[in-house]
């Protein structure tokens, strides 16, 4: 048994017009709702060590008090508040492309860190840290005996 669909161009139509108006919608005005536009902009370099992970962060012009960084269940975050400059009267602008406002950016990492030996430093815009493996996860040298009762170490 089979059943008539009655097609109606109208409606399909006015479908493809809302598919549309949602594709532009989350292309050009979603993405920057709520949230900074530059915050997943900052630039991250991680490297990881033998016995600690390294993380840079290119932050240029904010003050180092207006930095905060959690360590929480093996994930970093970074937050902090650019400020704005204040328009003067009679000021006007040709350019203006200095970011401001507040930016965020996690990172998960795979092996566990001792959170109590965390260090930070920031110096002519970048923000270091130093994020030691906890002793359980750095590598251990194993001595091996043999039958000959020489020790052998590998």
């Amino acid at each position: 048994m089979s059943s008539i669909i009655r097609r109606d161009p109208f409606n399909e139509m006015m479908s493809l017009r809302n598919a549309m108006d949602r594709l532009f919608e989350n292309a050009f005005v979603g993405p920057w709702e709520g949230r900074s536009s530059w915050a997943s902009d900052m630039a991250l370099d991680v490297v990881e060590r033998e016995d600690e992970f390294v993380v840079k962060a290119s932050i240029p012009g904010i003050n180092p008090d207006d930095l905060e960084i959690t360590f929480n269940d093996r994930t970093l975050t970074i937050r902090g508040e650019i400020k704005e400059d204040q328009e003067k009267e009679g000021t006007r602008y040709h350019l203006r492309e200095r970011r401001y406002g507040n930016f965020s950016r996690s990172l998960t990492l795979a092996t566990a860190i001792d959170a109590d030996k965390i260090l930070a430093n920031y110096d002519t815009g970048i923000l270091t840290l130093h994020l030691p493996k906890t002793e359980e996860v750095k590598p251990k040298r194993i001595t091996i005996s043999s039958e000959n009762s020489k020790v052998l170490e590998g």
